[in-house]
Parts: C-alpha cells; sequence; structure tokens
C-alpha cells in the first residue's frame, strides 16, 4: 500500500484526490422504500422491471453497474469502490438521477444510444427534433425568422401505402369503427353499430395508394424501416426534398414494414408499439394542414410552417402512449411574426408545446421606455410584443418570456464558437447518420452562427443549448434523503454536531458522485457527439428542498427568504455548488475530456420526487393533500371492458378502487387518481408550512433569485425551473403586468402561469386535484391497499394541522 486512502488518486498537481462517496460506504446499504401509493404508481409506470421485483435497491445495482461501464474497460479496485459507493447513493435516494437513468440503466448502457438517456435536447430540423421525440427526450426548438430554411410549398407530392395484408389494415367493421374514430372521421361517441362502413372505406382508398406498383413513374419510393431510426429518416427525406425544392416530384412512402399496433417496443421495457396508422396520420396531417396550405398561400411563413410540421409529429409521440412527447418552442421578439406566434396557442390549436418569447435587455428596456412614452419604433414593437403576450398569457398562461441574453453560452460568447460543418457530423451516431439532410443541416449551422439569439432552451427551461442541436444529460440529488437516519425522526434543526457533519458530507458525496456519473453518460454513442464533445454539459440539482431546510436547519419557506436568517442554508447549498463545479474540473482532466460549460441546474424533478414523495425541484408544495392523476394508455370497449392493447395497471388500479376516468382530449388514454399527501405534510411544520397558492409572487421570485445566486451560480451555471403561478381571483391584467415587469427581468427563466381557482379552470382533468381534509379521507377508504393506508395513516392530517406530538 502507498498510503493513500482507499480509492484515491494523485492528481497532476501531486495532491492527493480522495474517490467521493466515502459518507455511503461500499457495503450494501438497505433501500429506501418508495412513497406508497403515488411512487410505488410511478415506479411501476416508468423505473420497474420484471426483474426488479419491485425493490429500489435493484433498480441502483442496474443503474450503477450500466453507468459504471461506460468506462470501456474493465473495473479497477477504485472504478469498483465508486460503484459500490454510487449503488448506495441511488438506493437510499440521496441521488436519485433521473428517471431517464432509472428507468434504462442496466449492463447494456454502454450498447445503447445517449438519446434514450437524455432529458433535455434541442433541434434545429424537424426530422431530428422527431428522432429525439421517440427516444423519449424532451426537445426545444427556435423558431426564428433566420433559423428556418425549409419552405414546404415546395415539398414533393406525398403518396402512402399500407399492404392489405398488413395486421393493422382496417379490414373488417370493428377495424373500420377503430380507424374513423381515431382519423377523426366519426363524430365521438359514435357507435360500431350507428357508423358508415363504406364511407370510411372510400376514405382509405382515395388517402392510400393500394399498390407500390401503381406509383406514379419517376417517384421516388422510400420503405418506412420498423425502427425509430427508420420513423425519423422517412421525416429526413421528405424534409431535405422539400429544402430541394422538389414540389413536382412525388414521394411513395411504404409503412407496411412498421410493427402492428400493440407488438412490444425493444428498449423500451417491450411497451406497446402505436403501429404503422400512428405515423400515416401524421404525414396525412402534414400533407393536408401543411403542404396543402403552404401551396396555395394559406400559410406562407416557413417558421409557422415548421411549427406546425413538429405539431403533427409530436401528436403522434405523445398518443402513443410509451413516450413523453416534451417540446419548447422559442421565437425572437423581433421578428415579423412575432405576434402570430404569441398567438399559436390560444388561435392556432397548437398545443404541445411550451412557447416561450426570447427576449433581452433591450426589451425590458424598451417596454419601460414606451410606458413612459417614448416614440421609437423599436420600444413601440417592444411594449406591442410585451401587452400582446401578457394579454395571451393571462388567458391560458402562455407564451412566456426567457431572458435569452443572460443564458450561460450566449453570456460568455460561447454558443457563437460552435463552428460549421458540411458533411452532416452535426447529427450522427452509430444508429443514424444524416444523408439526405447534409445540405439543409449546413444551411441551418450557417445562420445560427449569426443568430440575434444562438441558443435557446428544452422544454422545461432549466438548460441552455445550442439552437442547431444539444444534449445536457440531468440528475437530482435528494440532501434530506442523505440523512443518516430517519428524517422523520430528526428534531427539526436540532442535532449533534457529528450527525450534522455526517449528514452534510453524504450530500456533498452524493453530489460529486453525481456529476461524475453525469460525465461518463456524456462519453455514449449519440446523435449530436460533435457538441458533446464541445460543451460537455450537464445539469445536477437539488430537490425536495424544503422537507430538507425544515429537517436539517429548521427553516420554513418564510425563513428562507430572510438571507441573513437562513445564512446557513445558504451557505451550505453555495458550498455543494462549488463542489459540483470542482469535481466535474478534476474529473474532465482525469478522463481527458473538456471542462463541462454547464455544471448546476434545477430540473422539474416530476418523477424522481414523486418516488418519495418530495417536493419538486425549487417549487413549494402545491396542495396540502391532493389526488395526483396519471396518464395510462388504454380504454374500455362498449362491453365496459377494458380493450387487449390497454395498460393493464388499469384494470389492476380500478380493481384495487382507485379512481378512473377516460379520457375525451387524449384518445385512448385514461387517468387515475392516487391520494397523495406530501412527505412535507409529515414533517410536522403546522403553520409553518407555506403552499405555492400560499406564498406571494414576490416572494417566490426573491426564493428565485436566491436559488440563481448561491446554486446556479455566476459563472457554468443552466437556469432553475420553475412555474410560479398568478392567480386571476386576486391579480388582475394590469397587476399581472406590473408583476412582470418588475421582477421577470431579474431571473434567467421562469414561467409565470396566471390561473383561476381548479373548478373555474375548466379543463378535462388537472395533474394535481385539490380535495378538502372530508373528501380526501373517503376516497382513501374506498381504496383496497394496505400500503397506502400505512403511509397514509390520517395522524398525517392532524400533525399537519399543528398538532403533532413532534
Amino acid at each position: 500500500m502507498d498510503g493513500m486512502q482507499a480509492g484515491a488518486r494523485l492528481a497532476p498537481n501531486g495532491m492527493v484526490r480522495p474517490l467521493p462517496g466515502g459518507a455511503f460506504g461500499e457495503a450494501p446499504l438497505t433501500p429506501r422504500p418508495l412513497d406508497a401509493g403515488m411512487g410505488l404508481a410511478v415506479a411501476r409506470r416508468t423505473v420497474f422491471r420484471p426483474e426488479d421485483a419491485e425493490c429500489f435497491g435493484r433498480v441502483a445495482d442496474r443503474v450503477a453497474e450500466g453507468n459504471m461501464s461506460l468506462l470501456g474497460r474493465p473495473l479497477g479496485a477504485r472504478e469498483v469502490a465508486e460503484r459500490a459507493r454510487l449503488r448506495n447513493a441511488i438506493a437510499t435516494g440521496a441521488l436519485i438521477t433521473s428517471g431517464r437513468h432509472l428507468q434504462h440503466g442496466d449492463a447494456q448502457q454502454a450498447s445503447r444510444n445517449m438519446e434514450v438517456f437524455t432529458n433535455c435536447a434541442t433541434a434545429i430540423a424537424s426530422f431530428a427534433k422527431f428522432y429525439l421525440l421517440l427516444n423519449g427526450s424532451g426537445v426545444g426548438r427556435a423558431y426564428d425568422d433566420a433559423l428556418v430554411a425549409v419552405d414546404w410549398a415546395q415539398a414533393p407530392d406525398v403518396v402512402l401505402h399500407l399492404s392489405p395484408d398488413h395486421a393493422d389494415f382496417p379490414s373488417d367493421r370493428a377495424a373500420l369503427h377503430r380507424f374513423g374514430t381515431e382519423f377523426g372521421l366519426l363524430p365521438w361517441g359514435t357507435g360500431e353499430a350507428a357508423f358508415d362502413e363504406a364511407a370510411v372505406r372510400r376514405f382509405i382508398a382515395e388517402e392510400w395508394l393500394a399498390s407500390t406498383a401503381d406509383a406514379p413513374a419517376g417517384a421516388i419510393v422510400h420503405a418506412i424501416e420498423d425502427s425509430r431510426e427508420g420513423w425519423a429518416k422517412a421525416i429526413e427525406r421528405l424534409e431535405s426534398l422539400a429544402f430541394e425544392g422538389a414540389r413536382g416530384r412525388t414521394l411513395v412512402l411504404d409503412f407496411s414494414a412498421i410493427r402492428p399496433r400493440g407488438a412490444p417496443i425493444g428498449g423500451m421495457q417491450g411497451r406497446p408499439a402505436s403501429g404503422p396508422l400512428s405515423l400515416m396520420r401524421a404525414f396525412m396531417a402534414i400533407r393536408r394542414d401543411v403542404i396543402a396550405p403552404a401551396r396555395d398561400g394559406r400559410l406562407a411563413e416557413p417558421w409557422e410552417q415548421a411549427m406546425l410540421v413538429d405539431h403533427h409529429l409530436s401528436v403522434e409521440v405523445q398518443v402513443g402512449g410509451a413516450r413523453r412527447a416534451a417540446r419548447m418552442a422559442t421565437k425572437n421578439w423581433r421578428d415579423p411574426g412575432i405576434i402570430r406566434f404569441i398567438r399559436a396557442k390560444s388561435e392556432g390549436g397548437l398545443w404541445t408545446a411550451n412557447n416561450s418569447v426570447m427576449v433581452d435587455a433591450a426589451f425590458w428596456r424598451g417596454v419601460q421606455a414606451a410606458r413612459a412614452g417614448s416614440a421609437r419604433a423599436e420600444d413601440k414593437r417592444a411594449l406591442e410584443v410585451f401587452e400582446e403576450v401578457t394579454r395571451c398569457a393571462f388567458v391560458n398562461g402562455e407564451p412566456g418570456f426567457i431572458n435569452g441574453d443572460m443564458l450561460e453560452d450566449h453570456r460568455t460568447g460561447r454558443a457563437r464558437e460552435k463552428p460549421v460543418h458540411h458533411d452532416g457530423r452535426d447529427v450522427r451516431s452509430a444508429r443514424y447518420q444524416v444523408d439526405h439532410a447534409s445540405a439543409l443541416l449546413a444551411d441551418l449551422a450557417a445562420r445560427a452562427a449569426e443568430a440575434h439569439f444562438p441558443c435557446t432552451t428544452n422544454p422545461c427551461g432549466e438548460i441552455v443549448l445550442h439552437v442547431t442541436g444539444g444534449y445536457c444529460v440531468i440528475a437530482d440529488f435528494a440532501p434530506l434523503l442523505a440523512c443518516p437516519i430517519d428524517p422523520a425522526t430528526v428534531i427539526p434543526g436540532v442535532m449533534p454536531d457529528a450527525m450534522a457533519a455526517d449528514w452534510d458530507n453524504r450530500v456533498e458525496d452524493a453530489v460529486r458522485l453525481g456529476v461524475r456519473f453525469l460525465m461518463r453518460a456524456n462519453s455514449m454513442d449519440a446523435l449530436y457527439a460533435e457538441e458533446v464533445r464541445r460543451t460537455n454539459r450537464m445539469g445536477i440539482g437539488p430537490t425536495g428542498l424544503h422537507e430538507w431546510a425544515w429537517a436539517r436547519f429548521g427553516l420554513g419557506f418564510d425563513d428562507l427568504l430572510d438571507e441573513a436568517k437562513a445564512a446557513p442554508f445558504w451557505e451550505a447549498l453555495a458550498r455543494f455548488s462549488e463542489a459540483a463545479k470542482e469535481e466535474a474540473d478534476a474529473y474532465a482532466e482525469e478522463l481527458g475530456r473538456v471542462r463541462p460549460f454547464t455544471v448546476t441546474t434545477v430540473k422539474p424533478a416530476g418523477t424522481t420526487s414523486k418516488l418519495f414523495g418530495l417536493t419538486e425541484g425549487a417549487h413549494l408544495p402545491a396542495r396540502r393533500q391532493y389526488l395526483r392523476w396519471v396518464q395510462f394508455k388504454g380504454t374500455k370497449g362498449e362491453s365496459g371492458n377494458w380493450l387487449p392493447d390497454s395498460d393493464p395497471l388499469l384494470a389492476d388500479y380500478e380493481a384495487r378502487g382507485y379512481p378512473v376516468r377516460t379520457l375525451r382530449s387524449f384518445p385512448g388514454m385514461s387517468i387515475v387518481g392516487f391520494p397523495t399527501l406530501p412527505l412535507i405534510q409529515r414533517l410536522g411544520l403546522g403553520d409553518r408550512l407555506k403552499t405555492a397558492p400560499e406564498a406571494s409572487p414576490e416572494e417566490q421570485y426573491r426564493w428565485l433569485s436566491l436559488m440563481e445566486r448561491h446554486w446556479i451560480g455566476a459563472e457554468r451555471g443552466n437556469q432553475i425551473s420553475y412555474t410560479l403561478k398568478v392567480y386571476t381571483d386576486r391579480h388582475d391584467l394590469e397587476a399581472f403586468r406590473d408583476i412582470l415587469l418588475t421582477h421577470q427581468p431579474q431571473v434567467r427563466c421562469c414561467a409565470v402561469l396566471p390561473s383561476a381557482p381548479d373548478a373555474a379552470l375548466g379543463y378535462e382533468y388537472l395533474p394535481e386535484e385539490e380535495v378538502d381534509e372530508a373528501e380526501f379521507q373517503a376516497i382513501v377508504a374506498a381504496i383496497r391497499d394496505p400500503a397506502l393506508h400505512e403511509a397514509l395513516d390520517m395522524a398525517h392530517l392532524a400533525c399537519a394541522g399543528g398538532v403533532c406530538p413532534i
């Protein structure tokens, strides 16, 4: 032995760097139980595999093994020790990583594509965006005039074919009825006995080519492969032909090789495929709603065409049921078409993206100047945009504002350092290689180099990414769950110094292990490998902050806004931020990679937080007790039984008494309601607990500013994903505008969502439905699930009311 600490490594400067994670040890620790009800439901839906046997420790085993395998070499003693420590940090919940890693991580990770493991991405072309969505990534896209090069009026004629021998070809009456319903040919609620079968058959005959042998002379016939890559390649072929100006030619797309609906998807834990009809519906919509109106002048603007193409593709990914379709759409406030963009959701029905206007300091100065009487054209334009954004947002919550000049890569100028390639390498991996669209990508890269805003964000706004395409691997750590004992047994803010030090060391170890975890993920085969190598970008952030603040420091939300009173909390957070960046630099040097452009973030943390009942990311608790509605694929037939391709969990939850509803706004989907009593309700805050509706906008902006200062940091930070609700029964439009004008220029981004009381919103359902205590108890009593009853002991409600025995 050389006297060095186990797992330590000698740095180039001669200093001994210990291997992080020592506080977790290497002997396997007992895994933390998931939160009963909602936490277990989320894990069953998105995390657990059969071999996990619903044990989070087994999840941690495979995730740690998969991540360490990315080193691409046999593990030495140091790496074996790190794997054991990483496993313990994950198993205890201290380092939850992200839903993507928990779902897909295993010993085969090194052979997988990075897209499956990335939560955050951007794209500058529709085919790339579609491919990323199919892989489960959330995707942002900037629709600035300067960043759109395709005029879909110049697309070829699109002809579709599905072999009549395909299992999904609508042939019998039942299949034709389902087809007519899902393609919008029949009024909602039309039964199988009443619909016009002949009309549906005529529609198919008119819209589809009966045989590829009947294709026009000179037509390009493209057989779509049965894979995510094959689906995206079909869009690439069409989009590149539109860029080249192929109007007058014909593209025949053959869907016959695509597996039938309900067949298992490899790499998605056997989740059911949506089949060829879903993709055909997307192409039919593009042909009908984009190409045709672009040709006759009804849809003349390329940026608007691109938004519609992306919308129709996203609908099919989302309705497929096995993948999400999270998107961000942004546009430069200076663009001539900005007013139409602002109204895209309220008037255009484009509901599949979060829309935001990209602004800068000149915009906010212009608004203020115009309000003060300035007649400058740019100031008046800024005020016009501000007033239209706020008018629309006050009604439906969108669009929002992103301060593009405050994003890290814009501020430092690094976004403009990205080179322009002409050989398609910007979108190239072992699984997907661009061929037809190389010229399109080169044109777009050259445009981006001169764009006013060369970077944008992912759908939830927490990551800065280049507009031409980039990734960020992200992870959550939960400082509360790093507690060396059950945090529910801790007297808030009161503990021996040794225990406090042990707790803090475990938090820091979770952060450092998380940074190394993410950097290894950056070595995977990636569509954007060039950009990953250039930036080595990552984002690690805390979740369950309010529980930690209370248990570790004895601080409620109001206390945290007093920077002096809450100094220990803020100093600890800043120390962990510095540790993250220090570990990133050291590990990058060890691996021979570039120092990460960005390191810190706070993501929404929806999946990971729900596993353990934590408040999500930086958010305050939304409700004291509520029903959390979760979508599952499946509906009932006319017999009242669940259809064969429905998620089997639907029947299981219904049988146990959970509330279940079938949706109309999302055909083929149903929702299950899970009674939820957040963990923070069980920690004894009493009247010091503050929920989001109880905190003022000013208080929440103050909280965000402090988080940006102490966690994100002045350098190498991303953003905080945060939704701030402004209640319209307390604030009118002018008050809403004043709030935004005063506070929004001071933070990098914040989604400000005007909201009426739940009952007044008129939506088919809300993800979180608040219920009073009596109704909550009645719902719980009707559910036959012992684990739920154990977790939601009604004594917790009394504890939340301030009569807890602690």
